[in-house]
């Protein structure tokens, strides 16, 4: 003998089951229908989000590459600014370095335009000087060289020669302290100029250091400006090519968004479409069914074997086994009936409406939940047989599977309204609440 096991535990199951969102257990999800999108004109088909996609990544990663070019040529033009600012720094320094060589190099000048007229008029009285002395000197050299003897035949007075003798021995000392002064001041002359014409002759060389330094200065400026000319121009370009870049991701982006939405809508097109016609398939099969039941003179609710309940009728047929609030052999509250089926019994739909769950849970064996309008749902378990699916829209009394095929099984059956249960015995018109007999 086989029977099924509806336990107690059942009431949690029930209310999990139940729960908003959790009928979506083994419920098949339609598949989403996608239609062309309109083309767009002529015989062209419009770009593909896969396409654009594709352009946009690509257009981004030419956008990135751009952004760091720019960036790095603002580094470079940055550095290029600073240099040339420093260049023209020294330049200024330069020039004024060289302007006040200038003004030295003048004063120089004047200096020595100045001893060259105090060295004319020296020369002059030097010369003056010297041919004096010159005739003093050769007088008194061929003085010298006549002897005494010739002194006294002269035919001077004695006292004219004592006088003549005296007036050279006061002569020569001043003639020699002029000639001593003489030489001093050529020696004098001859260091002023040379020390003038150092001073020129570095005055000199420093101007045409400076000039050479200028002229390093104006290249390194003329070099670096026109590698900040260069820079700027790849600067313009760059940012000109990342706004042509920023304009096609933005129209790329548009694009896509504008496909994403026709793919959408699309898309519910297609399903409320197939939702329509699983609506139209629904009906059609009740239809049928309620129109063969009644070419059998029969009505939903006459279910050979089952009991009307108000407005509802027992899954299977067959003797109550335990009733609603009645305890078991382990003191456990039965919230719902328990009936003795023969082996093979259909079940059926206790009243019309969809299928949430079917199939087995948790080692319980195969159960079914259907949900009936105005809040109810039914719970059963303890089948051998499923023969509907989630979503299904069944007729009262519509087979939905079969008892186990062998021994004396046993079916569960429960009814709920707003997730609390009732008891099944009195069917729709019963007074909710527990314990119910």
């Amino acid at each position: 003998m086989t029977t099924s096991r509806a336990p107690f535990p059942l009431l949690t199951l029930a209310l999990a089951l139940l729960a908003p969102g959790a009928a979506g257990a083994g419920q098949h999800t339609p598949p989403v229908v996608l239609t062309p999108i309109a083309q767009t004109s002529g015989t062209q088909s419009p770009p593909k989000p896969q396409d654009a996609q594709r352009q946009l990544d690509k257009v981004e990663k030419d956008l990135k590459a751009d952004q760091a070019r720019k960036a790095e040529l603002d580094a470079k033009n940055d550095a290029l600014e600073r240099g040339l600012a420093d260049l023209r720094a020294k330049s200024v320094a330069v020039a004024e370095d060289q302007r006040r060589q200038d003004d030295a190099l003048r004063a120089v000048e004047q200096s020595l335009a100045g001893l060259a007229a105090n060295e004319q008029e020296q020369m002059a009285r030097i010369d003056a000087d010297r041919a004096a002395l010159a005739d003093l000197l050769g007088a008194l050299q061929r003085l010298s060289r006549l002897p005494p003897e010739a002194m006294v035949a002269r035919p001077e007075a004695p006292g004219e020669m004592v006088k003549s003798a005296l007036l050279l021995r006061e002569a020569i000392p001043q003639l020699k302290k002029r000639a001593d002064a003489l030489s001093a001041q050529l020696r004098e002359l001859a260091a002023l100029r040379q020390k003038l014409a150092d001073k020129r002759a570095q005055a000199l060389t420093a101007k045409k250091e400076l000039e050479k330094r200028e002229g390093e200065l104006r290249d390194l400026v003329s070099r670096r400006e026109a590698l900040s000319q260069a820079n700027d121009a790849e600067l313009q370009d760059v940012a000109g090519h990342m706004a042509v870049l920023t304009s096609q991701a933005g129209d790329l982006r548009d694009l896509m968004e504008k496909l994403e939405a026709e793919r959408k809508a699309a898309a519910e097109r297609a399903r409320q479409a197939e939702a329509q016609k699983r609506q139209q398939a629904e009906e059609a099969r009740q239809k049928k069914a309620q129109e063969r039941l009644a070419a059998m003179g029969r009505t939903p609710k006459d279910v050979p074997g089952g009991t009307a309940l108000g407005g509802m009728t027992l899954p299977v047929a067959g003797p109550v086994a335990q009733r609603y609030g009645e305890q078991d052999a382990v003191g456990t509250t039965s919230r719902g009936v328990r009936i003795s089926a023969r082996a093979g019994s259909p079940v059926v739909a206790p009243y019309e409406g969809s299928v949430v769950f079917a199939g087995p849970f948790k080692g319980y064996g195969l159960i079914l939940i259907v949900e009936h309008p105005n809040g109810y749902h039914s719970l059963i378990a303890g089948l051998g047989r499923i023969d509907t699916r989630v979503g299904q829209r069944v007729l009262t009394g519509e087979p939905m599977g079969a008892m186990a095929s062998d021994g004396s099984p046993t079916l569960y059956f429960e009814l709920r309204r707003g997730g609390q249960p009732i008891n099944p015995l009195r069917g729709f018109t019963g007074t909710e609440g527990k314990g119910q007999g």
